[in-house]
């Protein structure tokens, strides 16, 4: 692959994720030498804590990582100012007036503190999780400040086109309206390409890619699949329960009442109705008893990495 020579004034901006493509993306920038590296993790309080120790354990090994995170403060504070105002209006009923108000508090978890203020959680035909979470966040807070000291920046993007056709269509390096460069150097890569990259360079794969996840930058991803939350409702509960509970809190923040992690799909009103689905054989409509009473494997790799 090549690489254009470095601008005398260019930052390279590595965006990680703690996910087998970024790493992989680190590592090649390091095998290649590139200069003026500064690599980034958009923490969104949505990560199992095995990712967070991955990004430490990234950090140990290959270099410093930059933490950044969004902050949906003012967006709270002036939602609340809309129940108090314009629900009232509308006669909304007091106690659902009166129980957002209760739950529109910042937490300090950017992604429940987003989805409070929009009042539901992302969906695949509202996935504006990625664009407040991370894309906003790392130019506000990394980008711009490197342009406005006239930096030439690069930012480098773990995306391949085999991922979907959306990502296939993409070109390997683009310029934006805002004035920075993105750069995806992975783009014409597979998956085995990654975790080889991983190998060569003597560096562990999230050990979430053990157990049976295909994504890790969230607990459970809104693209999650059947048998993907099935391993997480097994293997950790209590990330179910977390999610349960942003549920409850979501739903009182919410002028409908309600609102569900899982949006999309036949699978039910919440996440525990999506976790007994989970459990389901082929067609949803009985329990595979097979797989529920099964012990749980020290390795299950969708990737082939307990081989």
């Amino acid at each position: 692959m090549e690489i254009k020579e470095a601008h005398t004034n260019q930052v390279n901006v590595i965006s990680i994720s703690g996910g087998k493509d970024s790493t992989a993306m680190w590592l090649y920038a390091l095998e290649k030498n590139i200069p003026n590296l500064e690599v980034v993790f958009a923490d969104i309080g949505h990560e199992h804590p095995k990712t967070y120790d991955y990004i430490d354990y990234l950090e140990e090994n290959l270099g410093e990582v930059r933490r950044i995170k969004a902050d949906f403060t003012k967006q709270i504070e002036r939602k609340r100012k809309t129940v108090v105002n314009k629900w009232r209006s509308e006669q909304v009923a007091d106690g659902i007036i009166e129980a957002a108000l209760e739950v529109l508090k910042p937490t300090g978890v950017s992604f429940l503190d987003l989805c409070l203020w929009k009042g539901r959680f992302p969906s695949v035909m509202a996935r504006f999780c990625t664009q407040e979470l991370k894309v906003r966040p790392m130019f506000d807070q990394v980008y711009l400040p490197l342009l406005e000291q006239g930096k030439h920046v690069v930012s480098w993007l773990g995306i391949r086109a085999d991922e979907s056709h959306v990502r296939s269509k993409m070109t390997e390096r683009e310029f934006t309206p805002e004035g920075y460069e993105i750069y995806r150097p992975i783009l014409k890569w597979n998956v085995s390409d990654v975790f080889e990259m991983h190998k060569k360079h003597g560096i562990k794969p999230n050990p979430l890619y053990l157990e049976g996840m295909s994504r890790v930058g969230c607990m459970p991803c809104i693209y999650s699949r059947k048998q993907e939350i099935f391993e997480i409702s097994r293997r950790y509960p209590e990330e179910i329960e977390r999610i349960s509970e942003w549920e409850r809190q979501v739903s009182l923040a919410s002028k409908r009442g309600a609102s569900s992690f899982f949006t999309h799909g036949k699978r039910g009103k919440g996440i525990h109705d999506v976790v007994a689905w989970s459990k389901t054989s082929w067609g949803g409509r009985s329990i595979d008893w097979q797989k529920v009473l099964e012990e749980i494997p020290a390795c299950t790799s969708q990737y082939g990495l307990c081989e």
